[in-house]
């Protein structure tokens, strides 16, 4: 089902890595024509473009574009028992865990009379998108929307695409979600239009443009966001799903074969890969995963996953080696399974989220860790973070100085302003010592 890809006896450099990892054939710049297109039919036409496009590329029209809050408390109320204490579960797990990453206040005296202030400022509106198509992500709901609150956005529009079996509306189980968080703002559209709408806003529904989008969505939704960012932040292009696999024969065949397919269920450009040391323990995963893949209700889907370019079963000399070629790909999900995985781990430089050990699955960050999946994909790891409280933050620098600390370097500044052929850099400072 899985492809074999030998890479042992080649030089384990990023390089040489680099040029070998599989990768899906996703090229965002071919949907950029029409994400502009639909854009731009947004700006120009507001609520009406959007109703066109839920109408061709989604579950019909809805009735409100913007959903009442009737409908969302109606949606809290109808969320079955085990659901809704699995959401709450939750949110209180991943707003725990978020409150780590807003910096404190930090106050730094250079000299007497001289501090520069360190401070980290939330955005003041964020647009969160949830995803619709094969699966339903009011799990998402949590992820996105719980680092905004934590840190400190005090506004928060949450848009959705309208689902056709729900007469055009937005999945009750997303509006389930948000209510349970408190947000009164959603909005039933999607796509690329729908990223344009956060972006410059809408005014005949009343949305008003945000700071930062957030959220994954199709090749469509990631051009969108290339398009806006300017006009506002995002957080990144996010693509098909991935999974990475650390393992050696010390591990159990049977879980990695489950955590590559629990990944694979998600499309079928979703990349499924292990890499291991050990030929036999490899095989022995493929068997597996022929009896799991075939067990599982959208083992379709999974199989051609598995047996896409975008998956593989990896060969490698050793660990670090493993955790070389891993450097190289940056995966939205590594685990590490083997038996000594600290020691693995010290080798890891680039991934999105690491879970280590047999009982730490990528289902449990995807749900109840209280880690966040919201996650870079297509080898973004190695440079760009997961969704966290910073990505609403910025770092802010206070500058204040007194007269006599100002006038201890005003000279300096003079010699520096004069190098630069700026004389009015120093003018404005020895101004403020003439009478």
């Amino acid at each position: 089902m899985m492809k074999t890809i030998d890479l042992r006896g080649i030089q384990p450099t990023r390089a040489s890595f680099e040029r070998l990892v599989p990768r899906p054939v996703v090229d965002v710049q071919v949907a950029m024509h029409a994400a502009a297109e639909l854009i731009e039919d947004v700006r120009a036409r507001g609520a009406a473009a959007l109703a066109d496009q839920a109408e061709r590329f989604d579950g019909g029209a809805p009735a409100s574009i913007r959903v009442p809050a009737s409908e969302i408390a109606a949606a809290v109320a109808a969320l079955p028992a085990d659901v809704r204490a699995a959401l709450e579960e939750a949110i209180a797990r991943v707003r725990e865990a978020t409150a780590a990453q807003v910096p404190p206040r930090a106050e730094t005296v250079i000299r007497p009379g001289a501090t520069i202030i360190q401070r980290w400022q939330p955005v003041e509106r964020a647009g969160l998108y949830v995803p619709g198509g094969k699966a339903v992500y009011p799990s998402s709901v949590v992820m996105s929307a719980v680092p905004a609150q934590v840190a400190g956005v005090s506004s928060v529009a949450l848009v959705s695409p309208p689902q056709r079996e729900f007469g055009g509306a937005v999945h009750p189980a997303i509006l389930g979600a948000a209510g349970l968080l408190g947000i009164d703002e959603v909005y039933a559209m999607g796509g690329a239009g729908a990223i344009g709408a956060l972006a410059w806003g809408v005014e005949d529904i009343g949305l008003e443009p945000v700071q930062v989008i957030t959220g994954p969505g199709n090749i469509y939704v990631a051009a969108a966001k290339r398009l806006v960012r300017g006009q506002t932040g995002i957080d990144a292009e996010a693509g098909t799903t991935e999974i990475l696999v650390i393992a050696d024969d010390s591990a159990d065949p049977r879980l990695v074969a489950a955590d590559l397919i629990s990944q694979a269920e998600h499309d079928e450009a979703a990349a499924s890969l292990l890499v291991t040391d050990s030929p036999a323990f490899a095989e022995r995963v493929a068997a597996e995963l022929e009896g799991l893949a075939g067990a599982t209700r959208h083992s379709e889907r999974v199989r051609t996953a598995l047996g896409g370019q975008q998956s593989a079963l990896v060969l490698v000399d050793d660990l670090p080696a493993a955790a070389a070629f891993s450097n190289a790909y940056g995966p939205e999900h590594l685990e590490i399974q083997t038996a000594d995985d600290d020691a693995v781990l010290a080798h890891i430089q680039n991934a999105g989220a690491i879970f280590l050990g047999p009982n730490s699955p990528v289902s449990l960050g995807d749900y109840l860790a209280g880690s966040n999946h919201v996650l870079p994909t297509g080898g973004q790891a190695r440079f760009s973070p997961g969704l966290g409280a910073y990505s609403f933050l910025r770092p802010q620098q206070v500058i204040r100085y007194e007269q006599d600390a100002l006038r201890e370097v005003a000279d300096r500044i003079v010699a520096l302003s004069g190098a630069e052929d700026l004389p009015a850099h120093g003018e404005a400072v020895t101004i403020r010592f003439t009478d």
